[in-house]
């Protein structure tokens, strides 16, 4: 365990110095966080009225109800593989030798906009589905499901970057995605470094120390201070947790996909570390 999150910090620190050159990587989640407010608005008014958004339990749900459920989930997706698509067809310049720029990004995610959408099609139905057999299961078959869905994780992890660089449908960038990591780590196989490791190790931190900060400035009897640092608080695990977290999770997709398709990574990243991205089922 220690060894994996030794190498998942390798791994951290390696996308972090590909946004050292490319801070305008950031804005792509960004302006994913912003789209996801405006469209959850659009929808949560609708649904308030219709009483939806009350029952939440799926009884008394009409068709149409289920299916502007659907169409919601779907933009998510679609919201979320847009900003992907776009942040890791510029990360996959810059480990090119490149030097992108956020314009080169959103032509890159706006040239395969359809795939994209298919792709939110296929992952919206695979999601829902798991989502609906999870909460009507119980013990073994919640298992089961939660095996799917990681099974479904790792198969598609490389879709992405195959939807920014490949002109491909949504299908054939799923079955790309899987050959590619068959060819390069095997039949069975499982993601060993994750991100959320280091970044939820991070936000424990900061929020003890920012706990620590306000307990204190509340002794001292400092109320507006106690205001101002659970405000900044709340910012810097925002920037870490998400707004970093994020980009730096699309730039080491980015070099994944470098290292299964060209055996190389460049400069930034060390080729036996992403070689041990994934690795034989347990």
């Amino acid at each position: 365990m220690a060894n994996v999150f030794t190498e998942s910090w390798s791994l951290v620190k390696a996308s972090a110095e590909v946004l050292n050159k490319d801070k305008e990587l950031m804005m792509f989640p960004i302006l994913s966080a912003i789209s996801m407010v405006v469209l959850t608005l659009a929808f949560l008014f609708p649904m308030l009225f219709t009483g939806i958004a009350v029952d939440l339990s799926g009884q008394g749900l009409s068709f149409l109800d289920y299916a502007l459920f659907f169409l919601f989930y779907v933009l998510q997706y679609f919201i979320i593989f847009s900003s992907n698509t776009a942040l890791v067809g510029a990360a996959l310049i810059r480990l090119r030798g490149g030097d992108p720029t956020v314009g080169d990004g959103i032509k890159i995610a706006a040239k395969h906009i359809l795939p994209i959408l298919g792709y939110a099609l296929i992952a919206a139905t695979v999601g829902l589905v798991l989502s609906t057999i999870r909460n009507r299961s119980k013990g073994f078959g919640s298992l089961v499901v939660g095996l799917l869905g990681m099974v479904w994780n790792v198969a598609t992890f490389l879709v992405v970057p195959v939807l920014a660089v490949e002109d491909v449908g949504p299908i054939e960038a799923i079955k790309r995605s899987i050959a590619y990591l068959k060819k390069t780590w095997g039949e069975q196989l499982v993601g060993n470094f994750t991100f959320s490791a280091v970044f939820t190790l991070a936000g424990v931190v900061l929020v003890l120390l920012c706990v620590g900060a306000i307990v204190l400035a509340a002794y001292l009897g400092l109320p507006a201070w106690v205001m101002i640092l659970t405000a900044i608080g709340g910012l810097f695990l925002v920037l870490i947790l998400v707004l970093i977290s994020s980009t730096l999770s699309g730039i080491y997709t980015a070099a994944v996909y470098q290292y299964a398709t060209t055996g190389q990574t460049g400069e930034f990243f060390e080729d036996n570390v992403i070689q041990g991205a994934f690795g034989p089922q347990k």
